[in-house]
């Protein structure tokens, strides 16, 4: 992987969990890191423990301030925020709205805005926290699971489109991370995630060993691949299995 140091990286939802841990290790490689979260304090605590720039405000239109507050070049873009939404295809469509706003459309917008500068110069990347929700699916959370399917085609269809022209794109998929987005899962993430979850700081480093190898899809849980091999080749199964979990899910919640 061709150097890290002087090179720009904006990192979006970076006020904590997989965000922060990114942002601290893009610094530590030496790039110039713009920390954006919705929460400003928390943006400038992390802008301020690596060193960064704090942008703080909507993930879906920060690329320009980001841009100058790097001197005019993103050379990495990390499409991170996400919204956790739960419940069932009867949630509100508001909450369904958001969750494709955020999960989705910030990062067609931010492409939208980056594409042109990359395919001039011939060089770009842009990472996307996708979630194993997006290549499976989660018990309990509809409007999440839907859209991060909808991220992850986004990010599969930017690679396949570009890559030729020196786009790299990553998908990072990994199932329970500990952070506050865990914790709001509630029983179900219980049930599904927690005794698997891994730290912020182990996708930090699945990302970099995918960059590394050129890898488009980064699984920091590695069973995930038999999951998703197994939803593939045997979806009936792979359904059955997945309603036991749902079904077993249901009894704890009585």
């Amino acid at each position: 992987m061709e150097t890290l140091k002087d090179k720009g990286v904006v990192v979006t939802g970076a006020g904590g969990g997989i965000g922060a841990a990114l942002a601290r290790r893009f610094a530590a490689e030496g790039a110039r890191v713009v920390v954006n979260d919705l929460d400003g304090a928390k943006a400038e605590a992390v802008a301020a423990d690596v060193g960064g720039i704090a942008v703080p405000g909507d993930a879906s239109a920060i690329v320009e301030r980001a841009a100058e507050a790097l001197g005019g070049t993103v050379d990495v873009y990390c499409a991170n925020a996400g919204l956790g939404s739960g419940g069932t295809e009867a949630a509100p469509e508001e909450v369904w709205a958001a969750a494709w706003d955020v999960n989705v459309m910030a990062h067609v917008r931010a492409a939208h805005a980056l594409l042109p500068g990359w395919l001039e110069r011939g060089s770009g990347r842009f990472v996307s926290t996708v979630s194993a929700a997006g290549l499976l699916t989660m018990i309990g959370a509809a409007p999440y699971s839907v859209t991060k399917h909808g991220a992850y085609a986004f990010a599969e269809w930017l690679s396949l489109t570009y890559r030729h022209r020196g786009l790299k794109v990553h998908a990072i998929c990994p199932q329970g991370v500990r952070t506050d987005m865990l914790a709001a899962t509630g029983s179900a993430g219980d049930l599904v995630l927690t005794p698997t979850a891994i730290e912020p700081e182990d996708v930090a480093t699945a990302l970099f060993a995918g960059m590394a190898d050129d890898r488009f899809l980064i699984l920091p849980h590695p069973e995930v691949a038999a999951f998703y091999e197994a939803r593939a080749v045997t979806p009936d199964k792979w359904l059955a299995g997945m309603n036991h979990i749902q079904r077993k899910w249901e009894a704890t919640e009585k």
